[in-house]
């Protein structure tokens, strides 16, 4: 029998996420009691350290959740969710993880590459606990690392972009300028000009630095993709968590523009509903595979550790079909796929 206890939600502070309440409905932080489920007997306790913005995301954190939940039916047990904040310093991070080890949790997930120093901390200090870190590879015998090629999918993105441009104008919105998000800029320019190089590609961060709020702005987003269209950009590609939901709904209000989702299929994802007409496809990341591979192992007795990479080959990441959009160009995409696969195209991970 399944028990809920809600946490109260933490909501961010940003007039765009105004555009459906259910964006931050299920969020949780560490000043709200946690989201816990009790499941069946000889189920597992899994903890989840999301990354900034948390659960209700509609996209990176949203997947991870999928895959613990799947984890959660499947074997029973319970859920205890923390979610970071802007403003979280390394302590808090530390500490967040840190009270998921006392309470008990194992295994514990560290949704996003800001965790990477405090579960290298922390793992150490809990050796009997198991721990995973998504998009960050961290040295331990009780961690494992769930990586992704997130460079192929977003080729695959290019591609489809540079063969749906009326304007050979299109943009790049990433949400924060690092390294990991770099990875996504590259593979997707450089699916755009394999495919055609006189299409022009606009490209703007919405924060940078330290400062993760990229992640966690729709307002920012939608601004950015404002821009790109009124500079004559017709095909948008955003890599920011939940901003992009602003940059998606900027490209709505436009005839003939289309937006390129990130992480989840966005397309399919409650409260998108009214942008479906212009969400082109979404660069898949499954999150939710790793995750949920991750607590299996656990639940069976034999964690995984190491850095375990979901590539295209092997179903990490995709570009989604849902809606339809791309049946004219499906056959150049699945050539461009193959290729990847077969390693007669070397995707760049650095712009």
């Amino acid at each position: 029998m399944r028990r809920v206890a809600k946490l109260s939600a933490a909501c961010l502070a940003t007039a765009a996420l105004a555009l459906s309440a259910t964006a931050c409905g299920k969020t949780s932080s560490d000043d709200a009691s946690s989201s816990s489920s009790g499941g069946a007997k000889g189920g597992i306790k899994i903890g989840l350290a999301y990354d900034v913005g948390g659960r209700g995301d509609r996209s990176f954190n949203d997947s991870a959740a999928r895959g613990a939940d799947k984890a959660e039916k499947q074997f029973g047990g319970s859920i205890k969710e923390l979610t970071a904040k802007t403003s979280d310093t390394e302590a808090d991070r530390e500490q967040r993880l840190q009270d998921l080890a006392d309470a008990g949790y194992n295994p514990i997930v560290a949704v996003g590459y800001a965790y990477a120093p405090s579960v290298q901390k922390i793992a150490a200090k809990y050796p009997k606990t198991s721990f995973g870190i998504v998009d960050s590879v961290v040295d331990g015998k009780n961690v494992d690392s769930i990586t992704f090629t997130e460079e192929q999918s977003s080729y695959l993105a290019g591609v489809a972009a540079a063969l749906k441009t009326k304007k050979d104008h299109i943009g790049f919105i990433g949400g924060v300028d690092n390294p990991l998000i770099k990875k996504f800029q590259a593979g997707y320019v450089q699916g755009v000009h394999d495919t055609n190089p006189k299409v022009k590609v606009d490209v703007q961060y919405l924060s940078h630095g330290q400062d993760t709020s990229g992640f966690s702005s729709p307002d920012k987003g939608q601004q950015a993709a404002q821009g790109m269209l009124d500079n004559g950009a017709d095909v948008i590609y955003t890599a920011a968590g939940s901003s992009g939901t602003g940059a998606i709904e900027a490209v709505n209000g436009v005839k003939g523009a289309w937006a390129i989702g990130v992480d989840s299929d966005q397309y399919n994802i409650p409260g998108m509903e009214k942008y479906k007409s212009s969400i082109l496809t979404s660069a898949v990341k499954n999150v939710d595979v790793g995750v949920f591979d991750f607590i299996q192992s656990v639940k069976n007795g034999k964690p995984l550790a190491g850095n375990n990479v979901y590539s295209l080959a092997k179903g990490g990441v995709s570009l989604a079909t849902s809606g339809g959009y791309l049946k004219d160009i499906q056959s150049k995409l699945d050539a461009a796929k193959q290729k990847i696969v077969d390693g007669k195209i070397k995707v760049k991970t650095t712009p």
